[in-house]
């Protein structure tokens, strides 16, 4: 309904069903910390039935030895592009990137694109000459890098491509967004496909948190803000992340117990 007015009168029919609930979960911080705000639309008789359980993003990190992508990656300044969706969504995706790439602005701007397929033919890593190298080849010849296609990272890589990365474009998935705000503190730039991922994005940007962007030219400028302002997104970001609450799952479970419970 933010964005779309004639949705309206669907809007109220869904609110009335959402009414009938004993408890609304919202798999979000609680307010002024609920990124998924302009997506709510609740009517005043069901807010008092609200619980805003935190997202669904806790996952347990094995301590493993370090991959050679994880060991190319370190002391280098880097995006983290991270592709994501069904096919088509994913392809679109990659297109919109390509075409970020090709800008001149770009020519030393070093990234990581993930392209979330398990397909390890798409591993590959780029010098700046346009050259390609496997991951093992470009460490044992510390080729100067400026791109790395890798078609799926495991738990632990992620990880670490988020802890080290100056920033993250993402399409605006609300867990994809809690992961990197809140769990890792870092700026992203949100490229949308859907106009729920609009709405995230906007409220990140009004919270300077991360940068909208739907065209090429705004990519290329939401990259050189976050830089030129990177300390006021990082004291954001710090702030965001203290009332970040990741347990949603766990929350979900002990509440619907208790309903369960109570109702017998």
């Amino acid at each position: 309904y933010n964005s779309r007015a004639y949705l309206y009168p669907s809007l109220i029919f869904v609110a009335k069903q959402i009414a009938k609930a004993t408890k609304i979960l919202v798999a979000d911080s609680p307010p002024p910390y609920t990124m998924c705000e302009y997506n709510l639309n609740f009517i005043n008789e069901v807010k008092e039935k609200v619980i805003y359980v935190g997202h669904f993003t806790s996952k347990k990190i094995l301590n493993e030895e370090k991959t050679d992508l994880e060991k190319l990656v370190e002391n280098n300044e880097f995006g983290y592009w991270m592709r994501t969706g069904n096919k088509s969504t994913n392809d679109g995706t990659g297109q919109r990137y390509e075409k970020v790439f090709h800008q001149k602005e770009m020519l030393n701007e070093k990234r990581i694109i993930s392209h979330a397929r398990d397909e390890s033919n798409i591993d590959s890593v780029t010098d700046k000459n346009g050259k390609k190298y496997s991951i093992t080849e470009a460490l044992d010849k510390k080729i100067d890098w400026i791109q790395i296609d890798i078609g799926f990272l495991s738990e632990n890589q992620k990880d670490t491509i988020l802890n080290l990365c100056k920033y993250a474009v993402v399409n605006g998935s609300h867990t994809v967004m809690g992961e990197i705000m809140g769990g890792k503190s870092k700026p992203i730039i949100g490229i949308p496909i859907y106009d729920e991922h609009t709405n995230n994005i906007l409220w990140a940007q009004e919270k300077n948190l991360g940068v909208l962007a739907t065209k090429t030219s705004q990519v290329i400028d939401a990259i050189s803000k976050i830089k030129k302002d990177y300390e006021v997104f990082e004291g954001n970001l710090h702030e965001f992340s203290k009332n970040f609450v990741p347990n949603g799952a766990e929350n979900s479970a002990r509440i619907a117990a208790q309903i369960l419970e109570e109702k017998r």
